[in-house]
C-alpha cells in the first residue's frame, strides 16, 4: 500500500492531501488503470487539466472506485485547470461545467487557472495565425480570475488557484481579487528550486504545488545530452543513505519543503514507489546539497506563447 500523504492547510481552512497523482502526458488508454491502481493503494488527490485530453478516462477510473466501494467522492482531491482559451471571465463556467461532464462529477476540489497567458477563444487548444504563430488575446488574468470566484461562488469548486504564474502577477492578482488563491503550481525540482518564488507565495499564505518534480524524464522534447537528474552521483549515494530511490528523495524534497507534490506515472511499480515517502525525512544538509542543483533548468517555458504581455518568465521569479 502507498503511505498516506499528510494533509496541508490552504490559507481558506480547506485542506489538500501533500501528495497527490499529476496526469499530464498520461495516454488516454493508460490513465484510466493507473488512476485505478493509485486510488486502490491510498492517492486521493489527482491532478488533472483540460489540456491533458484525458478527463474523460480520469473520471472513469474516479467513478469505478466510487462506484466498487473503494472511496467516498468526499475522500478524494480532484484538480483541474482553467485553459488558455477560456480566459474570458463569462468562459470560466462553460469550461469548467465541461471539464465536469468529463470527470463525471457535480464538483471540482480545486480549479486553477493554467497559464497567466490567454489565447484566442478557440475550439482549438492552440488556435494558430496563419504563419503558424499562436493567436494570443490581450484578456487581463485579473478579469479571467473573477469568473474563477464566480465559479467557486456557485460551488462548482471548492477552492480556487493560480498555475504559472510569477511574483509580480500573484502580487497584483492579491491587490485585484475578492478571494486569495490558495496554491500557486508551478515547475519545481531541482534544476529548478523556485525558491524566491516559494518563500513569495508563502509569505502571502499561498501553498506551492510542485509538478515534474522528478525533472520529467519522459518529456518529449528532451536532447540526449540533457543532464539526467535521477543519475545525479551525490543524489544516488543519498538515496542509498536513506534507502530509497533517487526519484523517491526528489519527492521528499519537495514535501520537506512544505509543497504539495504530483508526479506523474502510468507505472504500477512506480506509482507505488513514489508514494512511499513518508517514512524518512532528508537532512537539512542533504537539502542544501539538492538546493546547490539549480541551473534555473526550466522545462515547460510556453515559448509559443513570448509574446504576450503576460508570459510570465520575463522576470527573474
Amino acid at each position: 500500500m502507498a503511505q498516506i500523504a499528510p494533509n496541508i492547510k490552504f490559507n481558506n481552512g480547506n485542506e489538500a492531501p501533500m501528495f497527490g497523482l499529476g496526469t499530464w502526458k498520461s495516454k488516454p488508454g493508460e490513465v484510466t488503470d493507473a488512476v485505478k491502481y493509485a486510488i486502490e493503494i491510498g492517492y486521493r488527490h489527482i491532478d488533472g487539466a483540460h489540456v491533458y485530453q484525458n478527463e474523460k478516462e480520469v473520471g472513469d477510473a474516479v467513478k469505478a472506485k466510487i462506484e466498487d466501494g473503494t472511496v467516498k467522492r468526499e475522500e478524494l482531491f480532484i484538480v483541474s485547470k482553467l485553459w488558455c482559451t477560456y480566459h474570458n471571465s463569462n468562459s470560466v463556467e462553460k469550461a469548467l461545467r465541461r471539464t465536469l461532464s468529463d470527470l463525471g462529477l457535480e464538483y471540482l476540489d480545486l480549479y486553477l487557472i493554467h497559464w497567466p497567458v490567454a489565447f484566442e477563444e478557440s475550439e482549438d487548444l492552440f488556435p494558430k495565425n496563419p504563419d503558424g504563430s499562436l493567436k494570443l488575446s490581450d484578456t487581463d488574468y485579473v478579469e479571467t480570475w473573477k469568473g474563477m470566484e464566480g465559479v467557486l461562488q456557485k460551488g462548482l469548486t471548492k477552492n480556487i488557484g493560480v498555475s504559472n504564474f510569477n511574483s509580480e502577477q500573484i502580487e497584483r492578482l492579491l491587490k485585484n481579487c475578492k478571494v486569495k488563491p490558495v496554491t500557486n503550481q508551478i515547475e519545481v525540482h531541482p534544476y529548478l528550486t523556485q525558491k524566491k518564488l516559494s518563500k513569495f507565495c508563502n509569505d502571502r499564505g499561498i501553498t506551492i504545488t510542485a509538478y515534474s518534480p522528478l525533472g520529467s524524464p519522459d518529456r518529449p522534447w528532451a536532447k540526449p545530452d540533457d543532464p539526467k537528474l535521477l543519475d545525479d552521483k551525490k543524489l544516488v549515494e543519498m538515496s542509498k543513505k536513506y534507502n530509497k530511490t533517487p526519484a523517491q528523495v526528489v519527492i521528499r524534497y519537495q514535501i520537506d519543503r512544505g509543497h504539495l507534490v504530483i508526479p506523474k506515472s502510468v507505472t504500477k511499480a512506480r506509482i507505488l514507489e513514489n508514494s512511499q515517502v513518508f517514512d524518512f525525512k532528508l537532512s537539512p544538509e542533504d537539502i542544501a546539497y539538492i538546493d546547490s542543483l539549480d541551473i534555473g533548468g526550466r522545462i515547460c517555458p510556453m515559448s509559443e506563447a513570448t509574446a504576450s504581455p503576460y508570459w510570465p518568465f520575463k522576470i527573474p521569479f
